[in-house]
């Protein structure tokens, strides 16, 4: 007695159109109907996935020597050509900013050492240029590459607690800069029993993005908290708590 799976293997051997491999169509299309083939699978959502950046302005200018600043001591600090208060701070803080999708040496110490230096310096020069600063954050934080995503928080840090106001004046551009921010803000590693050794160097993103949350929370006013839980659902106030 011939059993069903042998009855089909005899029918499909004598049939042509099932000795063929199947056709991948896309799918929810009329093809999907047709005989003999197979619906592609999904897509894979590179939601998470790192943007490596192209070459930042910052990089084309200090090529050029159009920046006031140079590294000595075999790159170990950097040394300054004018005084920084003297600087046209709508000019080359933008820049540097730029700059921060860097990930190479010099250039990444040297955006690192010149936003420093420069929000150490700029007092009241800081507040008028903070709009010029958005879209360079935003395309750092867009890059997702977790070392530009730690450097822009720290940026971001020092920004806000360098003049009066600043945080206040960040508020209304939360809606460009914390969307990146809440995709991956609970986004740790989990290793198990292993040793995450990112977080003791300071270097582990979610983190950062936690301390900088804060941060924009105390220095931005009344309004900061609900503006910070808009953009970023699962953020609890740390002052209210």
């Amino acid at each position: 007695m011939v059993n069903q799976r042998e009855f089909w293997a005899e029918i499909r051997r004598n049939n042509p159109k099932y000795g063929k491999k199947p056709r991948v169509v896309p799918a929810f299309t009329i093809q999907a109907l047709q005989d003999n083939t197979v619906v592609a699978k999904p897509p894979k959502c590179s939601l998470y996935k790192p943007k490596p950046p192209k070459p930042s302005k910052f990089r084309k200018f200090y090529e050029r020597g159009l920046f006031p600043i140079a590294l000595v001591n075999d790159g170990t600090s950097v040394t300054w050509k004018v005084n920084i208060e003297d600087l046209d701070f709508h000019h080359y803080l933008p820049m540097f900013f730029d700059g921060l999708t860097e990930t190479e040496p010099p250039y990444k110490f040297l955006v690192e050492q010149g936003i420093s230096d420069m929000l150490e310096h700029g007092g009241p020069k800081i507040l008028p240029v903070v709009p010029q600063l958005i879209i360079p954050i935003k395309n750092a934080l867009n890059t997702k590459v977790p070392e530009i995503i730690c450097t822009t928080m720290r940026a971001i840090q020092r920004l806000v607690k360098s003049a009066d106001c600043v945080g206040e004046s960040l508020v209304p551009y939360f809606r460009q800069i914390l969307p990146i921010p809440n995709l991956l803000k609970d986004r740790n590693l989990n290793l198990g029993e292993g040793i995450d050794y990112t977080q003791q160097r300071g270097e582990n993103p979610a983190d950062l993005i936690q301390e900088t949350l804060e941060v924009l929370e105390k220095y931005g006013g009344e309004d900061a908290f609900i503006n910070i839980k808009y953009m970023v659902p699962t953020y609890e106030s740390c002052i209210m708590n």
